[in-house]
Parts: structure tokens; sequence; C-alpha cells
């Protein structure tokens, strides 16, 4: 991430010094989405920190969902960034102005070759992280406006279509807006708790009911703590039997969940229908 935010911010001083040579809009909006870049980067390093310290009496589960509004704040200044470019394309592309194509095509290849290399770097990481998740379309987003960049940059120098400028910005800001959606979505989406898109919750019920002893499986929750750290708490109930043999079955339940769906954080409530307070009634799966 270090090495990341450090190419990024190169970069991003080379587009902003291109972008006003060249009288680039295209160029400039790249810079602007860099600079959303350095901002991520820097967030998300902070709140990886904050992550790793331990859990307190005050907050039991540690500090894991700062990655999360982190995330959640990277999508909103996307958000903010996307307005202003549309703004300004269209004020180009009412108003054309003088483009320097050299300039313009020089800069966004030196930026697509060094959103390469951070693609490369976070491409791994991005699978187990929603931060370096949003880190790495962060920089997809930029190669692939360098590419818009670099096209623009050829069209200028041999044809001097200037408009192509605004209607590059234009699709630049779309890009950022659509990769700002989804993951403001899914920060929204573990902030309420929503069951997790990876896991098929009919089938893991499905899976629990087929653990011997097992009668019924109701009352479940299930949720994201951060990226790749699910959650479970349900009502399990059994036979009435002996204790050992119901330690047996609560064993299986958490080795089925943990090998499984990877869930190491679990609560399992047993019950049984003589056991006084008979079956609790509620919302089944």
């Amino acid at each position: 991430m270090l090495i990341v935010l450090l190419i990024t911010s190169v970069v991003m001083i080379a587009e902003v010094i291109g972008g006003l040579l060249a009288n680039s809009l295209a160029l400039l909006s790249d810079a602007g989405h860099m600079l959303t870049d350095i901002l991520a980067l820097l967030l998300s390093i902070v709140a990886m920190k904050f992550a790793k310290r331990p859990p307190t009496l005050s907050k039991t589960y540690g500090f894991y969902r700062l990655e999360i509004l982190a995330a959640f704040f990277n999508g909103i200044l996307l958000i903010g960034i996307a307005v202003v470019i549309f703004m300004k394309a269209y004020e180009r592309f009412v108003h054309p102005e003088t483009i320097k194509g050299v300039y313009m095509l020089g800069v966004a290849m030196v930026g697509l070759i060094a959103n390469g290399a951070g693609i490369a770097i976070l491409g791994q990481s991005a699978k187990k992280n929603l931060n370096v998740k949003s880190a790495f379309f962060h920089l997809v987003g930029d190669a692939i406006s360098s590419v818009g960049v670099i096209v623009g940059g050829v069209l200028i120098i041999y044809t001097e279509w200037y408009t192509i400028d605004s209607i590059i910005g234009f699709l630049i800001g779309m890009l950022i807006l659509r990769g700002a959606y989804g993951l403001v979505k899914e920060a929204i989406d573990i902030f309420l708790e929503a069951t997790p898109k990876e896991i098929d919750l009919e089938k893991l019920v499905k899976d629990l009911q087929a653990v011997e002893g097992v009668k019924d499986v109701h009352h479940i929750h299930l949720w994201t703590i951060t990226t790749g750290i699910h959650a479970i708490s349900a009502h399990v109930l059994i036979d009435d039997i002996p204790t050992s043999k119901s330690a047996l079955i609560l064993q299986e339940i958490k080795t089925i969940l943990r090998n499984r769906y990877g869930m190491g954080h679990t609560t399992i409530e047993f019950e049984c229908e003589s056991c006084g307070d008979g079956l609790l009634k509620g919302i089944r799966v």
C-alpha cells in the first residue's frame, strides 16, 4: 500500500503539471482521480493500523469497522469528484479550448505504466480486504481512464478535435461514479449487517439441519464484521439429550461453519421441545 501510495503521488503531480501545460480537462480529471486514490490509500492505511488494535471493554469486536468506515468515505469522496468533472466537462463541451495533444499523450502514457504497476502490486490482496479492494479499483479506473486520455491525445494531435477532451473527461467521471456506487453500497450493506452476498443462507441452514441430532434451525442472524470476517447466531432445536451429546453436536456445527463458510464468530443456542419453555417462535429460513 505504501509503495502504491508513492507511485500514485508522483504520477498525480505529473498529471497536474501536464494537464495545466496541455490545457486538458481529461488529464486534470485523471489527476483528480489520482488524488482520490491517494486519499483512499491514506485512509486505508490508517484504518488498517487501527484494525490491528485489540478489542476493549467498550469495543468488543475491536476496530475492524474502521476499515469499512474508511471505504464508505472514499466512495462519498469519489462521488463528489465525479460531480465536479461533469460540470467542467459540460463547460468545455459548450466552449471548447485549444489543447496540446503531445503533452496530453506523454503524461497519460506515464500514468498508464504507473497504474499497471500498482494493479500488479495490489492484485492478490484486493480479494481479501475491502479497503485494498477499493484502492485496487481506484487504480483500475485510473488505468482505463489513462487509456482514454491516450486515445484522446492521439486524436487531438492528428485531427485537432478538441471536444474529445470533454467527452473523455465525462466518461472518466462516469467510471468514477460507477466505482463509487459499488463501494458505498457494499459498505452500507456491512453497516446494515446484511447477509454476506458470498454466502448462500438457505444452503447453510440445510447443512446444519443435516447434522445428526438437529431437528430445526431458526432465529438466524448472519452478518459481516469487516471484509472476510463473518459472524452468525442461531437457535438450534435438538432432542432432549445429555449435555455431553449436545457438545458433540455443537462441535460439528462449528466445524461446518468454519470449514465450509469460513466463520469463526459463532453463537449457537440449543433448544428442545420438552425442556420447559418449548420451541421459541420466530423467523425461519
